[in-house]
């Protein structure tokens, strides 16, 4: 496994699943053209450009440039590190037949090119055995009050401008907000300090 510390974006569940297999790293997906409505998936991805810089991954046909493009139009300027995957003819295993350009897309790509499409980019990162660090889950938002219950909204609301993170999201938005900025360990000690400070007032 490769470790990074920058999120990477792809497009799709597919491409993440493949890439899940060779990085450790948070991995968002566009989920195709719907980047272009969905808000808070756009607002997470540039709060990640933001606090860490993200790595952008797209198959490598027009509609790749086009999310690609985009991406670029909502982040600030130098937080991106894009990675090209060649163009290779081919057909994903999944599917009855190629894409509309003919090309392999990400989740298409064997493990090499992919690691050497990395490579190109400068990126290698530091090398790992396995995926290390326990995931925030819903049970904890439950059991902290920052979902089903009441309250839950606007405690996540104050937990989130103590944090300096977006308000108004989901609580699935905002765990995947907090997953991707925080470990376990980090979270629960921020948590803590926020209800100190709670208490104070």
């Amino acid at each position: 496994m490769i470790k990074l510390n920058q999120a990477v974006i792809v497009e799709g569940k597919y491409d993440k699943i493949t890439l899940e297999n060779i990085i450790d790293a948070t991995i968002l997906t566009t989920n195709g053209f719907r980047i272009f409505k969905d808000k808070e998936k756009r607002g997470l991805i540039r709060l990640l450009a933001e606090r860490r810089g993200i790595i952008v991954i797209t198959d490598s046909d027009s509609a790749g440039a086009v999310i690609r493009s985009h991406l670029k139009q909502i982040c600030p300027e130098g937080t991106i590190t894009n990675v090209y995957v060649p163009q290779l003819a081919g057909k994903e295993k999944r599917k009855t037949k190629r894409s509309k350009e003919g090309f392999l897309g990400v989740e298409g790509l064997d493990r090499q090119t992919l690691i050497d499409a990395l490579a190109r980019s400068g990126i290698t990162g530091e090398i790992c055995q396995q995926k290390s660090g326990k995931k925030i889950t819903k049970t904890d938002m439950y059991g902290l009050g920052l979902s089903g219950g009441k309250n839950s909204s606007a405690l996540r609301d104050a937990l989130a401008v103590y944090l300096k993170l977006p308000q108004g999201l989901s609580s699935n938005a905002f765990l995947d907000c907090l997953n991707a900025i925080f470990d376990y360990d980090e979270f629960l000690k921020a948590v803590e300090l926020w209800q100190q400070e709670e208490d104070k007032r």
